[in-house]
């Protein structure tokens, strides 16, 4: 099995305070076989010099679209059927009802893709069968919709989104095929709701107060926060179709957005890393750093995006660490991200190595 041998490097494991030098790192197929302060031996490994950069574990983003592809929306109706996959749930009206006023009945599935990422279900029972209809096509958790939402038209951002019974029959099902249930939901009594009966982790919770934030700390669910997506909205959005009335709930959950994360570090709520950006937009996805920055610490942040992270897809041990057995997926960083978190921006420009699985997707060292 082949082997890379990083070397000249300091090591930051985001379980440490600080970045270490002296290390060297041992990669064998798609995982880390070696970590140690002294040179390893592995006369058959490639050799990368490192040049004293930073080594680290790849970043993890708990909340992207991969599929949605436009900021407006509607536009997804157009993209070709075998490009979507990947329903999130929600009842008619809510979050993710993508019809028109005027349309009667279900979408089309035959010809609008929008099926194929967004589903309507109302009543518990009807619920459950689509959750069991995800579990029978293989995703590792299910996503619904608890609250209004920014980017949906016609629902108000506070409306309550599932009754009580039909997210526990959510649940009940995701954890009978031993998968989780993660609920969009910003107010307080959506995530109460959403917490209350059984849902792991809270998508957004721009507007959680202290009392949910208790609340989601003591069943030891999660936060995915993403900040970036509502900064870069309000900025460029409306060029792209959104409208006003979207873009006047974005100024909304805008307002909420840094007190909520530390509505949750006082209360001990551990936050995951997302972006939540659609389309055109992802390009902006490592501005979250910066937006973080202004409430928490870098160590904080890159905790978030690291171990948090693989606490929240339950890969604890597997990543977001250095340490023989970790999946190989490691970046390295042009200079100490602690001290400069800026080095995360420009679409990789200060990463010159970039490795999946074991796997080079960039490698500018020699």
């Amino acid at each position: 099995m082949p082997q890379i041998l990083f070397r000249n490097l300091n090591l930051l494991d985001p379980r440490w305070n600080e970045a270490r030098a002296g290390y060297e790192v041992l990669v064998e197929g798609d995982l880390i076989k070696e970590v140690s302060s002294k040179p390893i031996k592995a006369a058959k490994a490639k050799v990368v010099d490192c040049g004293k950069r930073t080594l680290m574990p790849g970043l993890i983003d708990c909340h992207v679209h991969v599929f949605l592809s436009e900021v407006n929306i509607r536009n997804l109706e157009n993209v070709p059927l075998t490009l979507m996959t990947g329903r999130a749930i929600g009842p008619t009206g809510g979050h993710s009802d993508s019809r028109r006023r005027t349309d009667i009945g279900a979408p089309c599935g035959c010809c609008n893709a929008m099926v194929y990422c967004m589903a309507l279900a109302d009543g518990a029972d009807d619920v459950r069968k689509l959750v069991r209809e995800q579990m029978r096509q293989g995703a590792d958790q299910v996503k619904i919709m608890c609250s209004g939402g920014v980017a949906s038209p016609y629902d108000p951002l506070d409306s309550l989104q599932f009754c009580e019974a039909e997210i526990a029959a959510a649940t009940d099902e995701a954890k009978n095929f031993g998968r989780y249930v993660l609920a969009h939901a910003y107010t307080p009594e959506a995530i109460t709701r959403a917490v209350t009966n059984g849902v792991r982790t809270i998508e957004h919770g721009n507007l959680i107060d202290a009392k949910s934030a208790k609340l989601l700390k003591s069943k030891g669910g999660y936060m995915v926060a993403n900040l970036v997506t509502y900064f870069v909205m309000k900025e460029k959005a409306a060029q792209f179709g959104m409208t006003a009335d979207m873009l006047a709930k974005n100024d909304i959950v805008l307002d909420g957005a840094l007190r909520s994360l530390e509505i949750c570090k006082a209360a001990g709520v551990k936050v995951g890393y997302g972006s939540d950006l659609l389309g055109q937009l992802q390009v902006e996805q490592s501005r979250e750093f910066m937006f973080r920055a202004e409430v928490l610490k870098p160590l904080e942040i890159i905790r978030q995006a690291t171990t948090v992270g693989a606490e929240i897809l339950r890969q604890e041990g597997k990543l977001g660490i250095v340490e023989p057995g970790a999946f190989a997926d490691l970046i390295v960083v042009d200079g100490n991200p602690l001290k400069k978190l800026e080095l995360f921006l420009d679409q990789g420009a200060h990463l010159p190595m970039i490795m999946k699985a074991g796997k080079f997707h960039k490698n500018a060292l020699k």
